[in-house]
């Protein structure tokens, strides 16, 4: 019988769609938050923001936020865990 953990597998919520609305298409700056940029500042305590080829740990943390960015650190993808 397969192991059943909650939340694992589910469709992403609603955090992760408001997320990656806020995020898709913007770089992850420095700075202030504008049309085209994000301030790491602003992301919420906790986030990682990885990169193509980065090294990450494989430990389940729903609510770290996941920022996936490509080569020019354009958001790509948001996930938790």
């Amino acid at each position: 019988m397969p192991l059943v953990v909650p939340g694992i597998n589910s469709a992403p919520g609603p955090n992760q769609e408001e997320w990656l609305h806020k995020l898709a298409g913007k770089k992850i700056t420095e700075s202030d938050s504008d049309v085209t940029s994000f301030a790491k500042k602003d992301l919420p305590e906790g986030h990682r923001v990885i990169k193509p080829g980065d090294a990450v740990t494989m430990d389940f943390r729903p609510e770290r936020m996941n920022v996936h960015v490509d080569d020019e650190g354009i958001v790509q993808h948001v996930s938790f865990a």
